[in-house]
């Protein structure tokens, strides 16, 4: 296929602010959307693209991601990356499943409904959220055996151990050695990366459109749902 010299101008015109803001909205940028939304060889150079960096390219409603592979640490986050992020100075690897945990319950809470959309709920609060981790965990010690978790790939009592050992402050800590900093720092980030909004003056955790696109349209397919719920329940069948 021939490309005209303003097809590869436009895709790379497209995929540099695709690098630079990780999403191209139509209400945004019309003419770059437009260029993408209604040209296949423009689409195909900046899918090109996309994937000669380790990213892929996807359309959404009205709204063009670039999503980093899960290898790549360059455009996306390490687990060293993650764990320095979200865990205490001196975290360690079951802090760092732990912080996963968390958000993986995050989701689950959210997105349970079988309907046109996955998601069941507007908001939650902190607290509950809190409440949620903590009763999973126990659930999860109690039903998986050692000999399962290794089996099952998730391992709930070293989680449950590492969450134990964060302490208490109804005061509302911010410090990662504690249950409510440790939640605090992961929600922060989850709103940085533009996936909910946390109003910390209410207590309250919503999530994002762009979150919701990615639940909706890749990251929750049907197969995907059941296997976070498998994983929170500690099955493997």
């Amino acid at each position: 296929m021939a490309y005209e010299i303003e097809d590869i101008r436009m895709g790379q015109e497209i995929f540099y602010y695709l690098l630079e803001h990780h999403e191209l909205g139509e209400e945004i940028q019309e003419r770059l959307y437009r260029g993408y939304a209604e040209n296949e060889r423009i689409q195909n150079l900046v899918k090109s693209q996309g994937d000669a960096a380790a990213c892929d390219i996807e359309r959404y409603g009205n709204v063009i991601y670039l999503i980093p592979r899960e290898d790549n640490a360059f455009l996306g986050f390490s687990k060293a990356q993650l764990k320095q992020v979200l865990c205490k100075s001196n975290g360690t690897d079951k802090d760092y499943y732990l912080s996963q945990f968390v958000i993986l319950t995050l989701l689950v809470e959210f997105y349970d409904g079988q309907g046109a959309t996955s998601k069941t709920r507007d908001y939650m609060r902190v607290g509950e959220l809190q409440n949620c981790v903590s009763a999973r965990l126990k659930e999860g010690v109690e039903r998986v055996g050692e000999e399962e978790e290794e089996r099952a790939g998730i391992a709930f009592s070293n989680m449950a151990e590492a969450y134990e050992a964060l302490k208490s402050d109804e005061k509302g800590s911010r410090a990662r050695t504690t249950k409510e900093g440790f939640l605090y720092n992961i929600l922060n980030f989850l709103q940085k990366q533009g996936l909910i909004e946390y109003v910390e003056e209410d207590e309250m955790i919503k999530t994002t459109k762009k979150l919701d696109n990615f639940m909706d349209w890749n990251l929750l397919n049907q197969n995907h749902f059941q296997r976070v719920k498998r994983v929170l329940e500690g099955r493997n069948e």
